[in-house]
């Protein structure tokens, strides 16, 4: 009797154990930041992925778009500008946008602009505190970070170029001209080249490691924004914006391959792919929603609500969720990819425009 008495009670309490072991398998997977940029807060959002509560606010300086971490998860970096900021461009038509000459959405016109503010803010995310600045040409608004974190690649949206700089001593080792408006920047997986989209006449710049010099020059059009990579680097995806357009390009041919024609209403700014490779995630600025790419197809597999106008958009470490920034809301969308819809709303500063996720405890 005693010995069933036992074995009940037990049986009981492993019965319990289970949750406590499952949450805590929950709570490892979801430890992680959610590191979000306020354009015009000035400041930069820390969201704990377990909880969705926000645990700072980091001022950072002026106009912070671009985010990323260092590879060891302890340092993030965001870039910084000084330039003013202007409301989305009218579209005419077809999706273009219209420039009005020497008007606030003049990207040549830089009388207003802050110089002194630009660069790439170093932000000690133990310490939630920016301790450093590097000098990155003007006007930085996306880069990269090379695989060893020795290298950022930035950039320099009015000026068309590219600027390298080393992190360890903050200097600039070598600028690359591209052409008007560079926007999206991104490292091959093998780390050996660097694409660089360029917004006014839809070039997508190669830029060699080694050398620093550019080594194919790929027309796409339609204002491009940003580029993911299949984790083997064989395909890179072009969104453009304007076009409502998805770009396939062979990266050893450095060719474009394929175009997909997104559906209605879709203004592809943001890209991220899976870990599996299997899925490409895109926000569709004032389409309002993430799309679903399969990649094998790249046919749109879920469309899924989030906020107003998202940007950025970044996974969970294991891609289980997508964050976005949703500028016009002044929040973040929690996205469920199994469930494939949006499950929270996170009051970030004002304008959200970049997300980057860093894991805990590296």
């Amino acid at each position: 009797m005693f010995k069933s008495l036992a074995a009940a009670v037990l049986s009981v309490a492993a019965a319990y154990a289970l949750p406590d072991r499952a949450a805590a398998g929950t709570e490892s997977a979801a430890s992680y930041w959610v590191c979000v940029s306020n354009e015009r807060s000035g400041d930069v959002t820390i969201i704990d992925g377990a909880t969705n509560a926000v645990v700072a606010t980091v001022p950072v300086g002026k106009r912070p778009r671009g985010v990323h971490a260092a590879p060891d998860g302890k340092t993030l970096y965001v870039a910084l500008s000084g330039s003013p900021i202007g409301p989305p461009p009218k579209l005419d038509a077809q999706g273009n946008p219209i420039f009005a000459k020497g008007g606030a959405d003049d990207d040549d016109d830089d009388k207003n602009a802050d110089r002194a503010a630009d660069g790439i803010g170093v932000v000690d995310l133990s310490a939630r505190s920016v301790v450093r600045k590097l000098s990155a040409g003007s006007d930085p608004e996306q880069f990269a970070v090379s695989a060893d974190g020795a290298r950022l690649y930035v950039a320099n949206e009015d000026v068309g170029t590219a600027t390298v700089l080393t992190v360890a001593d903050g200097k600039v080792e070598h600028i690359v001209p591209v052409k008007k408006e560079p926007e999206g920047v991104a490292v091959t997986p093998d780390g050996r080249q660097v694409y660089v989209t360029c917004e006014t006449g839809g070039e997508v710049f190669v830029i060699d490691v080694a050398t620093h010099r550019a080594v194919a020059e790929i027309k796409v059009g339609g204002r491009p924004r940003s580029v993911a990579f299949l984790p083997d680097g064989s395909r890179a995806f072009v969104p453009s914006e304007s076009a409502g357009v998805l770009h396939v390009i062979d990266t050893a041919a450095r060719a474009e391959v394929r175009s997909v024609r997104l559906p209605p209403g879709a203004r592809p700014m943001g890209s991220v792919m899976s870990p599996d490779g299997k899925r490409l995630y895109l926000s569709t600025g004032r389409g309002g929603a993430v799309l679903a790419v399969d990649t094998a197809t790249c046919q749109v597999t879920d469309t899924i609500k989030v906020g107003d106008r998202p940007w950025g958009i970044a996974l969970s470490p294991d891609g289980g969720r997508l964050y976005s920034a949703n500028g016009p809301s002044d929040d973040v969308s929690v996205v469920d990819l199994r469930a494939g819809k949006e499950v929270a709303r996170i009051k970030a500063g004002q304008s959200p425009w970049g997300v980057a996720v860093v894991p805990k405890g590296r």
